[in-house]
């Protein structure tokens, strides 16, 4: 079976947030679990989104939606570990892109995770995928683009 390869340009991170990590987020082998590196992966997302003055639930209609996620874990977190989410975006496309993460401990400077999370804008009014917003694209002009 073929492994996922996850690797991005040092210069697409746009933002960091550091998580502590819970003693709820621990599985039954002693660390975090994948249900809860996605949980926590999904609030980097939110709080990457917010510094950036991007509402991910409906605005006028408006929102975003996460059409996939890949991870690929490199090492166990453990409870009381304080872990640096590095967030950015890259290859946009009409109605979207990836929201790009690296997880680190900086406390031993472990790669923990990579992710990668597909998104596209959506029109909750009329139910359907709308064209990515130009107030959203002026905030990353350095991104690179996918051809249509």
């Amino acid at each position: 079976m073929t492994r996922l390869l996850l690797q991005f340009p040092e210069n697409q991170y746009y933002y960091s947030t550091q998580l502590n990590v819970r003693v709820t987020e621990i599985n039954a082998a002693n660390h975090v679990g994948n249900d809860s590196m996605v949980s926590m992966i999904s609030e980097a997302r939110a709080r990457f989104m917010f510094e950036f003055g991007i509402r991910e639930t409906a605005n006028n209609g408006l929102g975003i939606i996460v059409t996939d996620l890949a991870t690929t874990y490199k090492a166990e977190a453990h409870a009381r570990d304080q872990l640096l989410f590095e967030v950015g975006v890259m290859d946009f496309n009409k109605y979207g892109g990836d929201i790009i993460f690296r997880v680190t401990r900086p406390a031993d400077n472990t790669l923990i995770a990579m992710a990668k999370s597909g998104f596209v804008f959506f029109d909750y009014q009329i139910s359907k995928v709308v064209t990515m917003p130009q107030e959203f694209i002026q905030k990353f002009p350095q991104v690179n683009w996918l051809p249509d």
